[in-house]
């Protein structure tokens, strides 16, 4: 049983991913993103965590209800980081996945008591992106066969259930 969940580990985000790398050769050129609303309000009490390595005391988790599927096929949503030793800080970031594509783009992070607009954000893959935890939410909650779950609240299940790790 546990081999077999070593092997899933590591072939379930190929699987998740795969159609993704495949509908990169054929995206729609004339693909527009739809305008972007200002980052929504969160609170880090209601915050899913996400399977992470540890990294320090910090844990990454999303606020569901800030969790949108846009017409365009983003998936946009704050990513709470959260550090769980003395201080508490968090941190925040208003993120979007394109699972067509298996990209990610950052438009804002949060800290201190505001949010901060990103210059010029860019779609970059999952795969290449600096922090990790973009790709896991895809793989564990956003993401099905290349494309967003059918609704936002499949996606908290999925995260509530940790129905990836079965």
């Amino acid at each position: 049983m546990r081999r077999a969940s070593q092997l899933l580990a590591v072939a379930l985000p190929a699987l998740v991913l795969a159609p993704a790398a495949s509908a990169q050769l054929f995206a729609n050129p004339d693909w527009k993103e739809s305008p972007v609303p200002p980052a929504p309000e969160f609170d880090a009490k209601r915050m899913l965590e996400i399977d992470m390595p540890r990294m320090l005391d910090l844990k990454y988790g999303v606020d569901p209800k800030t969790l949108v599927v846009t017409d365009d096929g983003v998936v946009r949503y704050v990513i709470i980081a959260k550090n769980t030793g003395p201080g508490g800080a968090v941190n925040a970031f208003y993120d979007g996945v394109r699972c067509a594509t298996g990209e990610t783009k950052s438009y804002a992070r949060f800290s201190g008591d505001s949010w901060h607009a990103v210059e010029n954000p860019e779609w970059i893959p999952l795969e290449r992106a600096r922090t990790r935890y973009n790709l896991a939410l895809a793989r564990q909650a956003l993401c099905r066969s290349g494309a967003p779950r059918a609704t936002t609240g499949e996606m908290v299940q999925a995260l509530r259930k940790r129905e990836y790790l079965d």
